[in-house]
């Protein structure tokens, strides 16, 4: 035979010469939960490994991650049922925990990159992403107000990148002109593009104590049975201002990911969530998996698919073992 496909795996040398796509450590951004009590740390029973931390902890997190290359960095607040309202108010107040870390976490770390969400559910009494009407329905304009001095908010702290995660309509233009008039034109967007009505999210509403108090998302989220939707949300987001697009959840919808790489030219990125996080870890904890290789080849599949960025709680630990 003239041709023998295994000539070039024959060794470990040979196959990383031919290996035509690689996850590194700087390709990831590690999503943190902060507490408002300086001093806190909070296992999240759902997410074996992942805690909660108060900014002391937060702030020895972050430097554990930058010795070993890891670099950006998603913070959701869990905040408290007193002090929440059907507006959010409290996203946008400067005085807050929530921003106050963020200030702090540039001030010891001028140089990570920070990211923030922008949707209402964390600091909502509805527990949806945007203003819920009389009739239950999910206000989407009137929602946008609320958006826009989020994002802002957020930009004044030292936040790096907004990732708006609501799913409102018209959002993304909205918070780019409201960023742009406040005099951030350098604020990134990372728009959750195709956010999907997903299962996998449970986990993480569980860590934020989130989850919607009435009704769900499915009039917001993307039904997961549509693709080709997908292509619409980007070409939107694209036309607004979107610096980055998002595909939530990803190992579900390795196909959205290669569909949106291959139409369009912005980066795209992932978001590996807590379900995707939790099945792994429970699997591997009975001996059913190797934690480490299957680890590093969910995150290469992603990239293979045309990922970018890749947020995953796995984001130190991946980076610990490649680091060895």
């Amino acid at each position: 035979m003239r041709i023998r496909p295994r000539r070039n795996r024959k060794s470990a040398a040979v196959r990383d010469l031919v290996q035509e796509h690689q996850v590194q450590a700087h390709d990831l951004i590690f999503p943190l939960f902060l507490l408002e009590n300086s001093t806190g740390k909070v296992e999240v029973d759902s997410m074996p490994g992942i805690f909660r931390l108060g900014i002391d902890n937060m702030l020895r997190e972050i430097e554990a991650c930058l010795n070993v290359g890891v670099r950006a960095f998603d913070v959701f607040p869990v905040v408290e049922e007193k002090y929440k309202d059907k507006m959010a108010t409290r996203s946008y107040d400067e005085n807050f925990f929530y921003l106050s870390a963020i200030r702090r976490i540039k001030k010891e770390f001028p140089s990570v990159c920070l990211m923030s969400d922008v949707a209402m559910d964390p600091y909502s009494t509805d527990g949806h992403d945007g203003i819920v009407g009389e009739s239950g329905e999910i206000l989407n304009d009137e929602t946008l107000e609320v958006l826009g001095k989020m994002a802002v908010a957020q930009a004044h702290a030292g936040v790096d990148i907004v990732g708006p995660s609501d799913m409102m309509d018209g959002r993304i233009g909205f918070i780019r002109d409201r960023l742009d008039s406040e005099g951030f034109k350098n604020t990134s967007i990372m728009s959750y593009t195709a956010k999907y009505a997903s299962a996998y999210y449970g986990p993480f509403r569980d860590a934020l104590d989130s989850a919607p108090k009435s009704g769900d998302k499915k009039t917001y989220q993307m039904n997961p049975a549509n693709q080709r939707e997908a292509l619409i949300e980007a070409q939107l987001d694209m036309e607004e201002g979107a610096d980055i697009l998002m595909v939530k959840p990803a190992l579900a919808y390795l196909d959205v990911i290669k569909l949106l790489k291959d139409n369009f030219d912005l980066p795209v990125a992932a978001y590996n969530v807590s379900g995707e996080y939790s099945m792994l870890t429970a699997a591997a904890q009975l001996g059913w998996l190797d934690r480490e290789a299957v680890i590093y080849e969910q995150l290469l599949a992603m990239k293979r698919a045309g990922a970018d960025i890749i947020l995953t709680y796995f984001a130190r630990e991946f980076a610990e073992f490649m680091h060895r």
